[in-house]
C-alpha cells in the first residue's frame, strides 16, 4: 500500500464548559486533523497537541512543520504492508511523538477500514466493552468540584479523576473523600510539585486515592522514584512516559506503580502496543488518558483499551460531556453501568460527520505523493 495523499485540518471546538488543570485553563479544543488516503480509501487521526506547549512541547504549528517537511514525504517512500511498519519508519525524525502518531494512526484506520474490520482487530484487542472513568478540572470553590464528581457518579463513570494543585489538595480530596467514602478516586497534578512538597503529597494518603498522576517534572523519573519510597499511595506516570524504554526505565528505577497511555503522548498504536506489553510483562497495570478528544480521537482510544494490559477505567468519557456537537454519529455514549461499546464498524466504526468538520476547520492543508 502507498500513500497517494496525506491532509492536514486544524479543528477548533467550544467545550461545553471551561476545564481547569495546574497548568491553565481552556474554552476551546484545537487540534490537527489528519487524513491519509490510499487506493480510494481514507482513515483518520487525531492530533493531540494544542496552541499552546504546555503539556508537551509540541504544538499544533510545530506538528504542521513538522509533518509538512518531514514525515509526509518519509511516509510516501513507504510501500506498507502493515500500519505498524509506520512508527520505526519514522524514527529518523527525533521527539515529535504527536506529529508522529497522527500520522501513524490515521494509517492504522485506513488499514481498518480498506479490510473492512474495525480497529481493535487489527491492534490485537477483543470487542465488548470497555470501562469508563473522567476527569474532573479544578472550579473556583472546592464545593463546586465535589457536585461535579457527585454528578458524575450518578452518570455512572466507574472512577473518577480531580485535577490538583498546591493549596488545592489535601481540603479537596478531603471533601470528595468524605461525601464518597467507597468512590474509586485519583488525582493528577500535572506536574505541579516538587520534592519539597513530599509531606503534602504524603498526607493525601489517608484518603485511601487509586493513584497520583504525574507530580512532579514533566520529564523526571528520578525524583519521582525517591517520592514514590515515602509514599502509600501508588504514583502513576504520564508526561514522563513517551516510550516504552521509558516505561522500562522507570519500572526498574520504582518511579512508579501504574502507567498512563496516551496514544499522541508515545508517538502512535504501536508505540502504545510497546509501553502497554513492556508494562504487562511486569504486571503493571495500565489506563488510557484523555487529552479533550473529539469523537475521533475518543474512539481510537476506545479501540486501544481493549488490549489486556487496560485493566483500569481510562479517561474516555462520552461526547456530550464535552462538546455540544461532535464529529461522529453516533457520538461516543456511556452506559448506566459505566461502559462504553467498543464499535464493530470498519475503523473508528462510527461516521464522521464531514458537515461538522467543515464548520469547525479553520483551516487545511494537504500534499500528494510526487
Amino acid at each position: 500500500m502507498r500513500l497517494d495523499r496525506v491532509e492536514a485540518r486544524k479543528i477548533s471546538l467550544p467545550l461545553k464548559a471551561p476545564f481547569e488543570t495546574s497548568v491553565g485553563r481552556m474554552t476551546t479544543k484545537e487540534f490537527l486533523l489528519v487524513s491519509v488516503r490510499a487506493d480510494g480509501v481514507t482513515g483518520h487521526g487525531e492530533c493531540v497537541a494544542d496552541v499552546d506547549p504546555f503539556y508537551l512541547p509540541e504544538t499544533n504549528a510545530t506538528v504542521l512543520h513538522v509533518l509538512r517537511n518531514f514525515l509526509v514525504p518519509a511516509a510516501f517512500a513507504l510501500d506498507i504492508t502493515h500500519p505498524r511498519e509506520v512508527h520505526p519508519a519514522l524514527a529518523r525524525v527525533r521527539g515529535h511523538e504527536m506529529a508522529k502518531a497522527a500520522l501513524e494512526m490515521a494509517v492504522w484506520e485506513l488499514a481498518a477500514r480498506r479490510e473492512g474490520a474495525p480497529l481493535y482487530r487489527l491492534l490485537g484487542g477483543r470487542g465488548g466493552t470497555v470501562a469508563a472513568g473522567v476527569s474532573v478540572g479544578l472550579q473556583d470553590e472546592d464545593a463546586a468540584v465535589v457536585e461535579q464528581v457527585a454528578a458524575e457518579v450518578a452518570a455512572g463513570y466507574r472512577r473518577v479523576k480531580v485535577k490538583i494543585k498546591p493549596g488545592r489538595d489535601r481540603v479537596l480530596v478531603g471533601a470528595i473523600r468524605e461525601r464518597f467514602p467507597e468512590l474509586p478516586l485519583m488525582v493528577d497534578a500535572n506536574c505541579a510539585y516538587t520534592l519539597a512538597d513530599a509531606e503534602d503529597l504524603r498526607a493525601l494518603d489517608d484518603f485511601g486515592l487509586m493513584m497520583i498522576e504525574q507530580p512532579l517534572g514533566w520529564d523526571d523519573i528520578v525524583d519521582h522514584a525517591s517520592l514514590q519510597r515515602r509514599l502509600r499511595t501508588p504514583l502513576c506516570l504520564d508526561e514522563s512516559i513517551r516510550s516504552a524504554d521509558d516505561a522500562r526505565r522507570a519500572l526498574e528505577l520504582g518511579a512508579c506503580r501504574i502507567v498512563n497511555v496516551k496514544v499522541g503522548r508515545v508517538g502512535g498504536f504501536a508505540a502504545a502496543r510497546g509501553v502497554h506489553d513492556t508494562c504487562r510483562a511486569r504486571g503493571v497495570p495500565v489506563w488510557c488518558g484523555g487529552m479533550l478528544e473529539s469523537g475521533i480521537g475518543r474512539l481510537a482510544n476506545v479501540h486501544l483499551q481493549t488490549l489486556p494490559g487496560f485493566t483500569l477505567p481510562g479517561d474516555t468519557s462520552a461526547s456530550a460531556r464535552v462538546f455540544e456537537e461532535d464529529l461522529v454519529d453516533p457520538p461516543v455514549v456511556v452506559s448506566k453501568d459505566g461502559t462504553i461499546a467498543v464499535p464493530e464498524g470498519p475503523g473508528i466504526g462510527h461516521e464522521i460527520v464531514w458537515s461538522r468538520v467543515e464548520r469547525a476547520t479553520v483551516f487545511e492543508e494537504s500534499w500528494s505523493r510526487p
